[in-house]
């Protein structure tokens, strides 16, 4: 029986791996201090942020920097 649920745990805890960022480049595009912030980590610690996250921020960057704003869109 312990071996069963050992099993059984094991398998759970496979299961669980880490968890997707749940920022997306678009809504990282609306809000300009958040970008900041997540730079600011990845510079500070880049592994517990994650690359993903990272990449994410420095391609939202890219996006406001070459004009792909949402206050651009209204005008």
């Amino acid at each position: 029986m312990n071996r069963m649920m050992l099993l059984m745990l094991t398998a759970a805890l496979t299961a669980c791996g880490p968890s997707q960022p749940s920022e997306t480049v678009d809504a990282l595009v609306a809000n300009p201090e958040r970008i900041k912030e997540i730079q600011r980590q990845c510079k500070e610690d880049r592994a517990k942020v994650g690359d993903e996250l990272c990449a994410r921020a420095a391609e939202a960057a890219n996006r406001r920097f070459f004009g792909d704003r949402p206050e651009q869109k209204s005008k």
